[in-house]
């Protein structure tokens, strides 16, 4: 593995979010991964479906009973079109297909290569997860709508505690080991159950907050959850 290849799980919801498109957000998130690659970095960047697939399957499960299945689907599909969006971001840099099986080694001289979730039963998190097996690599970055990991729901429950690092069998009884669609954990069980076994660090951090993702690309201490 070339060590200068970051494999990056990037939430649905720092592309696209609730309020919309934030475009200069867009522009200084391009910029900082463009920085990256004039230095030898390359990027895989798994883009999630965010807020978007939660809301097509919140709507379609007013209208008509799915199985799990089905709305795991749904939710792909969600992720391929806010994974081409971020392939046109980047246009002349990337490799020309958005990639959907993460166990099928690309060979390409472009820097970036842009993901898109496989396969019902998970989230992208086991994407960027297998991608980081195949590509051999230590390390999956989660840049989420979420400073930290806290032990339970913030918005519940006001004594939540952030997590600044824990390690896997720790984290796993928190997230527990079933997934359901649109679930919106730090870092998927199903995920988090591979990333024990291959033995992954994964750091979770805000995405819209740039500095710390220089921090993190940097091997700097950063502001965010670290699970080894």
């Amino acid at each position: 593995m070339d060590s200068k290849t970051k494999i990056i799980s990037v939430g649905g919801s720092i592309i696209i979010p609730k309020t919309g498109f934030n475009i200069p957000f867009l522009k200084k998130f391009k910029k900082l991964i463009l920085d990256e690659v004039k230095k030898g970095n390359k990027f895989i960047l798994v883009i999630g479906g965010g807020s978007v697939c939660r809301q097509y399957q919140d709507a379609i499960k007013k209208v008509t009973p799915l199985n799990n299945t089905d709305l795991d689907w749904l939710g792909i599909h969600t992720t391929v079109f806010n994974a081409q969006f971020v392939k046109f971001m980047f246009k002349d840099h990337v490799y020309g297909e958005v990639i959907s099986d993460p166990t099928k080694k690309v060979k390409t001289n472009k820097p970036i290569i842009i993901a898109s979730g496989w396969k019902p039963g998970c989230s992208t998190d086991k994407d960027a997860v297998l991608l980081a097996k195949t590509y051999n690599a230590s390390e999956v970055i989660n840049l989420s709508n979420i400073e930290y990991a806290y032990d339970k729901d913030p918005s519940k429950y006001k004594n939540a505690v952030k997590i600044e690092s824990i390690d896997w069998s720790g984290f796993r009884k928190i997230v527990g080991n079933k997934w359901n669609p649109g679930a919106n954990a730090p870092f998927d069980p199903i995920a988090s159950r591979e990333a024990q076994k291959l033995g992954l660090s994964v750091a979770i951090l805000r995405g819209t907050d740039l500095k710390q993702v220089k921090n993190v690309l940097a091997g700097k201490k950063f502001k965010g959850t670290v699970i080894s």
